[in-house]
């Protein structure tokens, strides 16, 4: 019994993802009511990363081959097949524990995947204040190492900033 099933013993049909925002029954349908039974999911995000690793290889064996093993090209063409391949992988195994997500039934409307999706801050200086840091810390790359320094306390402070955004004034939750 793995860990999932003891804390939700309701049955596989039954069970959702934790953050998943499908709309509810009420008038609207859900991605698993308009699924034929022979449609089987596409898990799609493993899909897309094993694209990666059909073009990846086969561009990396022939750069090699044409370039005479030129060690850092072929080796990173190479080693990117490889972490699409880590990546695909560890998206299918999830994915073989999750429901079926709306955009893995062919037939899904657009709409089955609406609804909230996240809490944003609207009026946060935060990501200015990162935004800069960055452009200082990569300037400090062509003006001076001193700047570099300077910039990554500037991005570091508003990290620290935007994590702690709601956890004062008026925001605290």
């Amino acid at each position: 019994m793995t860990q999932q099933q003891r804390h939700d013993e309701r049955p596989p049909s039954e069970r959702r993802r934790r953050n998943d925002r499908r709309p509810s029954e009420e008038g609207r349908h859900t991605a698993e009511q308009d699924v034929p039974e022979h449609v089987v999911p596409l898990r799609f995000e493993a899909t897309v990363f094993a694209a990666g690793i059909a073009f990846f290889v086969p561009v990396g064996l022939i750069y090699g081959w044409l370039s005479g093993w030129e060690p850092v090209g072929s080796v990173g063409f190479l080693m990117l097949g490889a972490m699409c391949a880590l990546v695909s992988a560890y998206l299918w195994i999830t994915g073989r524990r999750l429901d079926p997500l709306p955009e893995d039934n062919p037939t899904a409307e657009i709409e089955e995947r609406a609804g909230e999706v996240g809490t944003f801050s609207p009026h946060s200086w935060a990501p200015l204040v990162i935004g800069g840091g960055a452009a200082l810390a990569f300037l400090g790359t062509a003006v001076g190492w001193w700047l570099t320094g300077i910039g990554v306390v500037v991005a570091l402070g508003g990290l620290v900033f935007q994590v702690t955004e709601f956890s004062r004034g008026q925001h605290v939750h």
